[in-house]
């Protein structure tokens, strides 16, 4: 008769540590990197004195626009423009106090399929 368990093996924590420490450290240095860039670009728009709800809500458009502007690719997807006319619309409507943090976040919030 055979045991109803299966073996495992095992890492040792000093083999997983020579792999794991210098991935950490590289996302840790890369989120850093990501993080100051996105101040910038914000800080850049105008748009630093924005609350953070509405920055995470904008962040993949404004991570987009800086990656066109450094020139890894370029749009001319009516979709896209439309999106950042939109995002433009909302967030100058926040800063002017037309909108509400509350409705703009609503209006930019991107819609699951």
């Amino acid at each position: 008769m055979t045991p109803n368990f299966q073996t495992t093996t095992r890492v040792t924590t000093k083999k997983a540590n020579l792999f794991v420490a210098p991935l950490l450290q590289r996302i840790k240095k890369e989120s850093t990197e990501e993080y100051l860039e996105m101040q910038e670009a914000f800080k850049l728009m105008g748009w630093s004195k924005l609350p953070d709800e509405l920055k995470i809500e904008i962040y993949e458009d404004v991570r987009f626009m800086v990656k066109e502007l450094k020139g890894f690719y370029s749009s001319c997807d009516p979709f896209i423009q439309r999106r950042r006319e939109t995002v433009h619309f909302w967030v100058q409507s926040f800063l002017d106090k037309i909108a509400t943090k509350e409705a703009a976040i609503k209006a930019l919030k991107v819609k699951c399929l």
